[in-house]
């Protein structure tokens, strides 16, 4: 990969700071004012604007009057998709969305949201993220829609929303209208699940020696694939026997006593990395939560109290995401 030039990036740099008028991120909402959309024709627009000039040489050189008129007119046209294509993308307004968190390694959405303040739709307006395939949309007349913006995850934490290039060639493709706009928007990475990990930790319960992960014995609420931390006491041998198949299964009960389990920083086995560390315990974190269970959090600084909502579980993932970085 080439090392990016810094003269490059220091005119880049300068130039987006002087197009958002000011630094990122903006105060929203933002709006497309008229200094901050930029107009330059297309290939296209370069090729009408050539045949134009050979239409008029011609013109001269013959001395057509008929061949005067239809240049003027097409400049005409010309001109006339100058201010439309302008005014698809000028005076438009931008708001941050809703943004989902997901786990590194997915694809991030952040929503933006286009209100259109005038009494005419825009249509062809595209949202392109660095890098990434733009997005097209039509905006209705005096109406909001939120748009959805993807782009790839990579490490857990806070994702922030890049520098967002609205653009248009409405109607003709012969006038190209930009602008750049840069809302402050964040997207949770939670850490990615780590393939491979070992059996839920079994530790002795605080009274009388019980075991935490055992489950309430009031009601029999049905059965599910054994998993390894299961108890060997709750494998619902005679199911397994009358169905005749190598698939353990394994009793699940409903009541007060419900399955609890502490997963502690120092139950992971210690290699010195702590992001391996944060992986298994996230796969963990997941598995219980697929299961039923309730379970509590450990790590260096914070210990979250046993529960099993959706809750506790994104709040268990966000205290893994942000492990060790900056609030």
């Amino acid at each position: 990969m080439a090392t990016p030039n810094p003269i490059v990036t220091f005119v880049q740099a300068r130039f987006f700071r002087w197009a958002l008028r000011g630094r990122a991120p903006e105060a929203v909402p933002i709006k497309l004012t008229q200094r901050r959309v930029f107009v330059l024709p297309t290939r296209h627009g370069l090729g009408y604007a050539l045949a134009l000039l050979v239409m008029l040489v011609g013109a001269i050189n013959y001395n057509l009057s008929l061949g005067y008129a239809l240049v003027f007119l097409l400049a005409g046209l010309g001109a006339t998709t100058i201010l439309h294509t302008f005014r698809n993308l000028a005076q438009l307004q931008i708001r941050p969305g809703r943004c989902l968190p997901v786990f590194a390694g997915e694809t991030a959405r952040f929503g933006i949201v286009l209100d259109n303040l005038r009494r005419h739709s825009r249509p062809a307006i595209r949202l392109r993220l660095p890098g990434q395939t733009p997005v097209e949309v039509e905006v209705p007349e005096s109406a909001s829609i939120e748009v959805s913006l993807e782009m790839p995850s990579i490490r857990r934490g806070w994702l922030a929303l890049p520098r967002i290039t609205l653009e248009t060639t409405y109607p003709l493709g012969l006038i190209r209208c930009w602008g750049y706009a840069a809302p402050e928007l964040h997207c949770l990475i939670y850490p990615a699940p780590a393939r491979q990990a070992p059996p839920f930790p079994i530790m002795p319960g605080e009274e009388g020696g019980s075991n935490s992960m055992a489950s309430g014995m009031e009601d029999f609420s049905g059965l599910r694939a054994h998993q390894q931390a299961d108890p060997l006491r709750h494998v619902a041998w005679k199911a397994v026997a009358r169905i005749e198949q190598e698939l353990l299964l394994t009793k699940q009960f409903s009541g007060a006593a419900a399955q609890t389990l502490w997963l502690d920083w120092d139950q992971v086995a210690s290699s010195g990395d702590v992001e391996q560390k944060i992986s298994v315990l996230t796969r963990w974190i997941s598995d219980a939560h697929g299961l039923g269970l309730g379970w509590g959090l450990r790590i260096p600084g914070h210990e979250l109290a046993p529960a099993s909502d959706e809750a506790h579980f994104h709040a268990c993932l966000k205290l893994l995401a942000l492990y060790g970085q900056a609030a």
